[in-house]
């Protein structure tokens, strides 16, 4: 069943809870929106070289949750989510 909510379409309030999502973490990591754009685009123009991907589904988060091995401080993490459709030969 898993395999047809690709197909399935995001509500608009599911997107607008997306976008607030992005807006509160890359404000907490002083990094704007416009480079959180920037930052996808690229990935999804690297990965796109390996293999076919849903780049209008693709979500990337930075949260500040990674830990430093040296001084022990909360550092900046990137997630990726990225809906793989194909692999390239």
């Amino acid at each position: 069943m898993k395999l047809f909510n690709i197909f399935k379409r995001k509500t608009s309030s599911q997107i607008a809870k997306d976008r607030l999502k992005i807006l509160l973490i890359s404000d907490r990591v002083n990094c704007s929106p416009e480079m959180m754009e920037l930052i996808k685009n690229d990935i999804a123009q690297v990965i796109s070289k390996y293999m076919q991907i849903d780049a209008s589904s693709m979500e990337v988060q930075i949260a500040k949750t990674g830990t430093s091995a040296r001084n022990g401080k909360k550092m900046p993490v990137l997630y990726a989510n990225i809906p793989i459709l194909d692999l390239r030969s």
